[in-house]
């Protein structure tokens, strides 16, 4: 599965500049507003030391690690949802993403123009939070017009449908996203098809100075205590410090990191945030002719995670032969895991575990 996440914010946050460290799609970063028109899907690798082990343990002619897509959205302004800016293409183009990475200025830069003549993440997020409202409200309004004209018919699906939607529109009304709405399945469904933005979880970027490194300054601090209550990770990030870290190999990336007392760049923070987000995990294929990862929700199924490969696997499922990797590690090959009785037989309700190897037996 495909994992997409966005990049929004307010214009000159540094979004672009946080693109580029992290991806090789190179996206144009000037000092004014909408120089990235178009949105810039950046495909990064995501670092799994366990692909490596399995690597110095299997010897495979390759290794494919699973990926994760950027997009770099063009920048937000007030009005958006009303057309402000490039408002409507830029709010069709979040629509899309599994989850939204929300780049907020935290630093101070005289340099930089602030597009409301100051710096204030709290002001910042609302701006954003509060465009992805109205344009959800705007979907839901609209659905439930076309509800009532079906449900004058006597059609009671209709007419209970309209009545989850109109809890979210109430809600909306409110200034509450979705996300942060307590929402019965009933209610969720009857606007899953609208694809809310703000039903779409979060990430909040702080982009500081790379002075505030690692623990932040006034302004991630402000965000941080304006987000307490979401169920939202904030990150604190420095684009130009991960602009220098992109330039470097793995080695001189750790020595530079650890200058500013960092113990993993600002990719790999907001990768395993993506994940813990999404509640997404990783399995593992291994044989001579390729060392590879998955991705899949926690709690699939052997039969769902064989999918991931081909529907074929899924469809034919018979069983799933999983081995863990400190049992691989103990016994080096998948031979005498097997001869050491390491490896299981699995059926169809077997719960993958993240870190598992699985070899899928199938009928075609």
């Amino acid at each position: 599965m495909g994992l997409q996440v966005g990049i929004v914010g307010l214009p000159n946050v540094g979004k672009s500049t946080l693109f580029n460290a992290i991806s090789s799609a190179g996206a144009e970063a000037a000092n004014y507003p909408f120089c990235t028109i178009e949105p810039n899907v950046g495909v990064v690798t995501v670092p799994d030391e366990r692909l490596t082990i399995l690597e110095q343990l299997v010897h495979p002619e390759k290794v494919i690690p699973t990926v994760i897509e950027f997009v770099d959205i063009a920048g937000l302004v007030k009005g958006a949802s009303k057309g402000e800016g490039l408002g409507n293409q830029f709010l069709s183009n979040i629509r899309s993403v599994d989850a939204i990475a929300h780049v907020i200025r935290c630093f101070d830069d005289d340099n930089i123009t602030h597009v409301a003549g100051t710096v204030d993440p709290v002001f910042d997020r609302e701006v954003i939070e509060n465009e992805l409202q109205l344009k959800d409200l705007e979907s839901v309004e609209k659905k439930i017009q076309k509800l009532e004209k079906i449900a004058k018919s006597g059609d009671a699906k209709a007419k209970k449908t309209i009545e989850g939607v109109t809890f979210i529109r109430e809600n909306l009304l409110k200034g509450v996203s979705v996300r942060a709405m307590d929402c019965s399945e009933d209610q969720l469904d009857a606007v899953a098809d609208l694809q809310l933005l703000t039903a779409k979880p979060v990430i909040y970027v702080a982009n500081i100075d790379e002075g505030s490194l690692p623990d932040g300054n006034k302004y991630s601090n402000a965000l941080q205590q304006e987000v307490a209550n979401e169920e939202a990770q904030v990150i604190l990030i420095s684009g130009s410090i991960e602009a220098q870290i992109a330039e470097l190999d793995r080695e001189e990336q750790e020595l530079f990191m650890s200058e500013y007392g960092l113990n993993e760049s600002g990719l790999d923070q907001l990768i395993r945030a993506s994940y813990e987000l999404l509640d997404l995990i990783t399995f593992f294929t291994a044989g001579k002719k390729e060392v590879r990862a998955w991705t899949i929700k926690k709690g699939w199924k052997a039969p769902q995670a064989a999918g991931t490969i081909h529907s074929d696997f899924e469809k034919g499922f018979i069983k799933a032969e999983v081995i863990k990797l400190p049992d691989y590690l103990t016994y080096k090959t998948e031979l005498a895991c097997k001869e050491a009785g390491k490896i299981a037989i699995e059926g169809k309700t077997y719960v993958v575990v993240d870190g598992d190897i699985i070899h899928f037996r199938f009928n075609v």
